[in-house]
């Protein structure tokens, strides 16, 4: 059928309907609103909860007083003995070279 001057077909029952959304226009922004709402409050409870994580974590530089930071340093410094002066100890033990191996658990 031919469309009439106005664009819209004769038998189209209202030729406003494209324009009917416009009718709860203040709903959907009322709508809208409160799911950005909804929005910025998770985001800022996140936040929160990732800031009381970080007060839970130990973190040395920031949780230290500043006298500590020498004393971890020095105690980096520190390394176990590489076997030189293990002579020297084994000579001033008292413990029984023969004696069995102990083994937790184990009832001699």
């Amino acid at each position: 059928e031919d469309p009439v001057g106005n664009g819209h077909e004769e038998k189209e029952n209202n030729p406003f309907a494209e324009y009917m959304w416009m009718e709860n226009e203040e709903d959907f922004n009322r709508q809208v609103e409160e799911e950005l709402q909804e929005q910025e409050f998770l985001d800022r409870c996140f936040q929160e909860m990732l800031e009381e994580e970080d007060q839970d974590w130990f973190i040395p530089a920031r949780d230290l007083p500043q006298g500590m930071g020498q004393l971890q340093q020095q105690l980096h410094g520190l390394s176990v003995g590489d076997g030189h002066g293990s002579e020297d100890i084994l000579s001033k033990s008292n413990l029984n070279p023969d004696a069995k191996e102990f083994v937790p658990g184990v009832k001699y």
